[in-house]
């Protein structure tokens, strides 16, 4: 059997106010081509498949034209809500679904979903486990030993049945997952807190589930993970994130993103990570406002750009220049400069003892990097005068 594994679309997600759904439907567009190539009998969706509760109805769209375009090839689909879904609207029809081959699990009701899937070697079972909460678990399961998140995620998995002879067992889930005392690398469009919190580690405002939970009832040949956006094992190579499909922040630009594919053999599991290309490429840029648009040295137009500038001085209009040159420019900063303002005592007391004069003529010199003409200094004089009470 053959299993593409994506996870984190967010779909109807935004970057600095530019609507990425166009790409993403070119990036689900060529995960059907993946399909296609590879011969893939199932796709895992490892949460976070929408960007928010409330997703846009194109959103909506989106994701009704990929489910009906896998369902409509025979491919089966495993899908579990992630931390940015709405449970209960990823839970509708999913038992009307669940016949078309398209499994859902959004909420979870006191047991692991488990779907099951059949190949020439025998069953497999895919067990959904959707993201959760150590109060949602208490709440079904009111007898379990739930103290924090690792537990109660040890305790959803308890209630899968062990493992029966000859049957292989895949696990899909949106959970932050910590491998061999390690905590998953994020990319810049998540916030790690990294400080001992109790038992576990935290990740945003979420604890992390130890990867050994992964090993009772039998274990799993492959463990499907949504919720970290950088692509990475978690504690064993069968343990793994497939990261976000698409660059979300500055710091993912350049990096190459990618699905896995899951072989699963009678006896084996083979992984490779098939490599997915953008619409648009998102890069950083750093260099002279003039250095960066000149015309010669323009490539890609297209991209979306993050720009660093080193000029000297604040240059005027500088994002209209920059998307001159660059449509899809979606943010533009300045380099740190190691002459910044000293905000040391001594250096307060010795700007109190300038006058207004002075002053200007400093804060002047650092914005535009020359120094007023005299017939400035006199109109600025003049100005201060009218102002005077």
């Amino acid at each position: 059997m053959k299993l593409l594994h994506l996870a984190d679309l967010h779909l109807g997600k935004r970057v600095n106010g530019f609507d990425m759904l166009e790409d993403q439907r070119y990036l689900l567009d060529r995960v059907l081509d993946l399909v296609d190539e590879q011969g893939v009998d199932a796709v895992a969706l490892a949460g976070d498949i929408y960007d928010a509760p409330l997703p846009p109805a194109a959103a909506v769209l989106a994701l009704d034209g990929f489910l009906n375009a896998l369902a409509g090839r025979g491919v089966a689909v495993l899908a579990v809500s992630g931390n940015h879904d709405s449970a209960d609207r990823l839970d509708y029809a999913a038992n009307l679904l669940a016949r078309q081959g398209v499994h859902i699990a959004g909420r979870f009701t006191g047991a692991v979903r488990v779907a099951e899937l059949t190949d020439e070697y025998g069953r497999v079972e895919c067990c959904l486990l959707p993201f959760v909460r150590a109060a949602t678990v208490r709440h079904c399961l009111p007898d379990a030993p739930v103290a924090d998140y690792d537990t109660a995620v040890a305790a959803a998995l308890a209630t899968l049945p062990p493992r029966r002879a000859g049957v292989r067992r895949i696990l899909v889930a949106h959970q932050t997952v910590l491998g061999l005392g390690a905590l998953p690398t994020p990319a810049g469009s998540e916030t790690v807190a990294a400080d001992l919190a109790g038992a576990g580690l935290n990740i945003g405002a979420v604890e992390a589930v130890d990867a050994a939970r992964f090993a009772q009832n039998g274990g799993f040949e492959y463990v499907a993970l949504g919720h970290i956006h950088r692509p990475q094992t978690a504690g064993a190579p069968h343990i793994r994130y497939a990261g976000a499909p698409l660059c979300y922040s500055l710091d993912e630009c350049g990096a190459q993103k990618s699905a896995v594919l899951l072989t699963l053999g009678r006896d084996s599991a083979d992984i490779q990570c098939l490599p997915l290309t953008p619409r648009r490429a998102m890069r950083h840029l750093t260099g002279p406002l003039a250095s960066l648009t000149d015309p010669a040295r323009v490539t890609d137009a297209g991209d979306y750009i993050w720009a660093t500038l080193t000029d000297d001085t604040p240059q005027p209009d500088a994002m209209a220049v920059l998307r001159a040159a660059y449509p899809n420019a979606m943010r533009l900063d300045y380099a740190a400069r190691g002459d910044g303002p000293d905000w040391s005592d001594a250096a307060a007391a010795a700007v109190r003892q300038k006058s207004f004069e002075e002053l200007f003529a400093d804060f002047f010199a650092r914005m535009h990097g020359r120094d007023l003409t005299e017939a400035e200094a006199r109109a600025i004089a003049a100005m201060k005068e009218d102002c005077s009470p």
